[in-house]
């Protein structure tokens, strides 16, 4: 006579549940503009179990998850929120980008192929400074896609980790005022430039440019954006 057998689900795939609401939550809020004038920063937890079709358990997990990393807070009776920085934990945030991914740019020209290198140039070659205004949203995206293209070409993990914990508020305040006081057409020319030394195989003066257009986000941050 067969031995009964007990249907028990793998743990691994009740932890993949956890792990794929924790990834899907986490891209969500990357994609958000938390840093425009108004911008809704509470989350409905039921509104966002029906949304994931998953149960509270996981997304309860996930955002506690998303807590540890300060992306939310959890405000007992009152709600889940969002976590802004405020503007001198932003200026941090970036002159750390600015360091780390000058020396992702370094990286790049030493153990990057000649074809990823070219690759760039699909983020950078379709805009023009002149007509920029009529392709601000589109820009905006390559922009963001250009510095994370940076990051992931330097092939060191660390870089990649330590920016990923600065890259949903860097996105965003980069997403913000890439519209501000004529930052687009100066961006697609530093860009540009950049890939020049990239190809060059100039590292000390990849490294240079990138720093210091990163930098003119901290000086524009500094002079023009309230956000206390």
């Amino acid at each position: 006579m067969a031995r009964a057998r007990l249907d028990i689900q793998p743990i691994e795939e009740v932890q993949s549940l956890k792990s794929r609401t924790y990834d899907a939550l986490k891209a969500a809020i990357g994609t958000m503009k938390i840093y425009d004038a108004g911008a809704e920063l509470r989350l409905d937890e039921r509104a966002l179990s029906l949304q994931f079709g998953v149960s509270r358990t996981p997304l309860r997990e996930a955002l506690a998850q998303l807590e540890q990393e300060g992306l939310v807070r959890i405000a007992p009776r009152r709600g889940i929120y969002i976590v802004r920085k405020t503007k001198a934990e932003i200026l941090e945030m970036i002159t750390v980008w600015a360091a780390l991914e000058s020396m992702a740019a370094r990286l790049v020209t030493q153990v990057a192929s000649d074809s990823q290198i070219a690759g760039l140039h699909g983020l950078v070659d379709t805009f023009d400074s002149a007509d920029i205004d009529a392709h601000m949203g589109e820009y905006s995206d390559a922009n963001i896609r250009f510095h994370a293209a940076i990051i992931s070409l330097s092939g060191c993990k660390l870089i990649g980790d330590i920016t990923s914990g600065l890259f949903t508020h860097v996105r965003a305040i980069r997403q913000r005022t890439i519209f501000e006081k004529d930052r687009a057409r100066r961006s697609i020319i530093d860009h540009k430039e950049i890939v020049e030394a990239l190809e060059a195989r100039n590292g000390e003066r990849a490294e240079r440019l990138v720093r210091e257009h990163t930098l003119k986000l901290r000086d524009h941050v500094e002079q023009f954006v309230q956000l206390d």
